[in-house]
């Protein structure tokens, strides 16, 4: 996914928020795989959902929040 303010294509915080905010299937999917090549990205993911989790309509971080927990268990 090309960020729109990131001049990188790594699954930094910003990046993998930019992904989950606005992402499509397709980048979703590139997370996903690099969350089961990458155990520590579970981390960051679980990071950035926490921030967002308190909107009960932020569906997209709650999504991601609870696949990034099964990951880690």
């Amino acid at each position: 996914m090309l960020h729109r303010h990131l001049t990188h294509q790594q699954f930094t915080l910003a990046a993998i928020d930019d992904i989950i905010a606005r992402g499509r299937r397709v980048d979703w999917a590139e997370l996903r795989m690099a969350l089961h090549q990458d155990p520590t990205l579970t981390t960051k993911v679980q990071r950035i959902c926490d921030a967002r989790i308190a909107d009960p309509f932020a569906q997209r971080y709650h999504f991601w929040k609870h696949y990034a927990q099964r990951q880690a268990a």
